[in-house]
């Protein structure tokens, strides 16, 4: 939900997700997240998914909160920067060496951030006593990242700052096509309202319809019990402050794309402004990232699977 909504969120999840790799919490929880196992080098047996810079990005936000562990590529115990994104990779059908060293000489090399795609492998030297690439990351655009830092952190959107190196291991048929207005969301409720509004503010139509589809369910009359109303399920006081009536569909979808463009200039990346829309940019401000809330970071991976699925 929306900003108004920031203490009932705060109220339901006081703890932050447990960072300990050895934790019983946490092994639980990723669990019945279904984050478990061990992906062989091959991806994961029948769940290959077709690999896109989209699909990427999607299934890198389904680790967020994953707890740092050197030497991890178990998310059910944690993982370490290049056992992240050989999993990520992995489960997409797309092998990398088990090592970020190894993987800086996977597929093609990237001129400079400048020509770097979502999707594409941000590479780092960071230690002065040991020359070499020392970490990755997963470039999802406008100079943001997900990587697996260090410990005592977890999988988590950080600034790239100035990569080493940079390489692109998706195909070229995989690179994402610009879609014809409405064609990617054929099928979806006031497709043409989201479409309109997307052009209109500056946001994807498919993102903004995974947000309605997430609120609502594409439920122009619905009323939480927060009371949340309408498709994109405005607080009365945020949608009085934006002028809009959120139980009318055209002024509801308009509003939230102005809101949502509003959170993406602020914040630099996607993820991070469907984190603020959620808990409100207070608290995304405040953690520095997409806070430690399951409900926000489930409604983030939520979306973006969502909006994946109607380009």
């Amino acid at each position: 939900m929306v900003q108004s909504r920031i203490g009932e969120i705060q109220a339901r999840f006081q703890a932050p997700l447990v960072r300990s790799a050895s934790s019983a919490t946490w092994a639980t929880a990723a669990s019945t997240a279904g984050l478990t196992g061990s992906a062989s080098s091959t991806g994961i047996p029948g769940s290959a998914a077709t690999a896109s810079e989209g699909a990427v990005v999607t299934e890198a936000t389904k680790y967020l909160g994953v707890p740092y562990l050197w030497g991890g590529t178990d998310p059910a115990k944690g993982l370490d920067c290049s056992g992240f994104t050989q999993r990520v990779f992995g489960n997409l059908g797309i092998d990398l060496p088990r090592t970020s060293s190894q993987q800086a000489t996977s597929g093609q090399a990237v001129a400079s951030l400048a020509d770097a795609h979502p999707g594409d492998l941000v590479f780092f030297d960071h230690s002065s006593g040991r020359p070499g690439i020392d970490h990755v990351g997963i470039y999802i655009g406008d100079g943001k990242m997900i990587a697996a830092p260090k410990t005592g952190e977890t999988v988590s959107v950080k600034d790239v700052g100035s990569p080493s190196v940079i390489r692109r291991v998706l195909p070229k048929e995989a690179a994402t096509p610009p879609a014809a207005a409405g064609a990617a969301l054929a099928g979806v409720p006031y497709a043409d309202l989201f479409t309109r509004a997307a052009d209109r503010h500056g946001v994807d139509a498919s993102v903004l319809a995974a947000v309605a589809s997430q609120e609502s369910g594409f439920d122009s009359q619905a009323v939480s019990p927060a009371g949340a109303q309408g498709l994109m399920q405005f607080m009365p006081a945020t949608a009085a402050g934006l002028g809009v009536n959120p139980l009318d569909p055209t002024s509801a979808i308009d509003g939230a794309a102005r809101y949502l463009g509003s959170l993406t200039q602020q914040f630099g990346s996607t993820p991070l402004a469907l984190a603020a829309y959620n808990a409100g940019p207070g608290t995304v401000s405040r953690y520095g990232g997409i806070p430690p809330y399951p409900e926000t970071q489930n409604y983030v991976r939520n979306v973006l699977s969502k909006a994946e699925a109607y380009r």
